[in-house]
């Protein structure tokens, strides 16, 4: 991710590092923690993207000034200090966080103008010039103060995914509201990755090439057809779906389930409906088969003794995969869809977190080889003729709240992948969900006829 847009708007004051605060920087007395320590990467740290996620939240004025918001920033960074060290290797070669405080980068900017004069904020690359620089960043955490002429405030946050997924950084972002306002942090989290032990004899129960690794000498994932797409350009839809719609298609897609069983949830049913809709615009070939990457969360899945705790920080997501051929996905109902959708969603239970635990685990102690690699990738520029969906609807980021009440915008920043979707919350708190959806030009004027369907 680069902020290099050519945009003279958004002018940077300062920029800095910000380290955590100690109770014993404020009392003075006891030493600070030791600055050479370091927590290994868990298993599922190290085969997520190998990259920071970033995020926009937009506020309102009053808002609290900058000093406020970095105080608070250093306070909680003393109990999450995972986000102000450094990813490095060890002297074995294997990946490790540093608890060496460096800091997180922590820049101030402005723009002289109304942020009314940005809206609506469309996903474009203008949005990068909220972010510090993020190519060859060293820092696991950035975060950037945007100002405006008008008092509103647009937080750009940036954190690695190898340290935190979005449960996580979200308790994390939550947290440093919590500092703001002067409250309690909550529940200290568990920053312990050593729990995730093999079984002895393991037990490989399913099969993790080809799901979450794949051989070096196997492509990245299908081909894209270069020659159709050349010189095509990405285009971020936001799609947003109301109350109403999203329960006349969980009552479609629910249509003729047996007596007794639950209705598909609000995110299986979108999800189905906007694979349906998209594999239509994008006019795959009718036995093309097309899978969607789908995010499972293991802390409600995953049953070890002593048990996951609920505040563990990190990484604990495996991936779905629903597959179907184009030309049943388009010609059945979105039932159809769904229940494929919420099948593969299942599967990924207890049994299959303990053989990926097992699996990845002798991985590691004797195939660093270099012979297997994740397939979770951000190099890709797309997925067509898959998709992959980042689901944000059970999370709190609504919640960062830094005295001055919430945010009245929260949205990804600029990811242009085409096929990698987005949901989350609308802002309006009233059930409603905004989808981005990124495709080629081409594709976006067809699904923008169909999105609304409910054929």
């Amino acid at each position: 991710m680069s902020t290099t847009t050519g945009s003279k708007m958004v002018r940077i004051q300062t920029s800095r590092l910000v380290k955590p605060l100690y109770d014993d920087d404020v009392d003075g007395g006891s030493i600070p923690p030791p600055t050479t320590d370091s927590i290994p990467l868990n298993i599922f740290d190290k085969v997520t993207y190998n990259t920071h996620m970033a995020v926009l939240y937009a506020y309102r004025p009053p808002t609290p000034s900058n000093a406020t918001i970095e105080l608070a920033l250093r306070k909680v960074l003393a109990t999450y200090r995972v986000m102000a060290g450094q990813l490095a290797e060890n002297q074995k070669g294997n990946p490790v966080i540093l608890l060496n405080d460096h800091g997180v980068k922590f820049v101030e900017a402005v723009v002289h103008d109304s942020f009314d004069k940005f809206l609506p904020l469309e996903m474009s690359p203008l949005l990068l010039d909220f972010h510090p620089e993020l190519n060859h960043a060293e820092e696991i955490t950035l975060v950037q103060l945007t100002r405006f002429g008008c008092g509103s405030l647009v937080l750009g946050y940036s954190s690695h995914h190898h340290v935190a997924d979005a449960f996580s950084a979200s308790n994390f972002l939550v947290a440093w509201g919590r500092a703001a306002r002067g409250l309690e942090l909550g529940s200290v989290p568990s920053m312990d990755r050593s729990i995730f032990w093999p079984r002895v004899p393991p037990e490989f129960g399913f099969d993790h090439i080809g799901v979450e690794y794949r051989k070096t000498k196997t492509l990245s994932g299908r081909i894209v057809d270069r020659d159709r797409f050349a010189g095509s350009d990405i285009v971020n839809h936001k799609v947003h779906f109301t109350l109403d719609f999203i329960a006349k298609l969980k009552a479609r897609a629910s249509a003729g389930r047996p007596n007794g069983v639950a209705a598909f949830s609000t995110f299986v049913s979108l999800v189905a409906h906007l694979w349906r809709a998209i594999t239509k615009a994008r006019g795959l070939s009718p036995i093309e088969t097309t899978s969607v990457r789908i995010s499972v969360n293991g802390r409600t899945r995953l049953s070890l003794d002593p048990p996951v705790p609920s505040d563990f920080y990190g990484n604990l997501v495996l991936w779905a995969f629903p597959t179907a051929r184009a030309k049943e996905l388009v010609s059945r109902p979105t039932g159809y869809a769904a229940k494929i959708i919420q099948d593969a969603i299942v599967r990924v239970d207890d049994a299959y977190f303990k053989s990926f635990i097992d699996f990845a685990s002798q991985e590691a102690a004797e195939g660093e080889d270099g012979d297997l690699v994740p397939t979770a990738d951000m190099g890709k520029a797309a997925l067509w003729p898959d998709l992959e969906v980042d689901s944000w609807l059970r999370f709190p980021f609504y919640e960062l709240d830094f005295g001055g009440g919430g945010p009245f915008i929260f949205m990804p920043s600029y990811y242009p992948t085409e096929g990698m979707m987005f949901l989350l919350p609308s802002f309006l708190g009233d059930g409603s969900v905004d989808a981005v959806v990124p495709l080629f030009r081409q594709n976006s004027a067809v699904f923008k006829q169909i999105c609304y369907s409910l054929d």
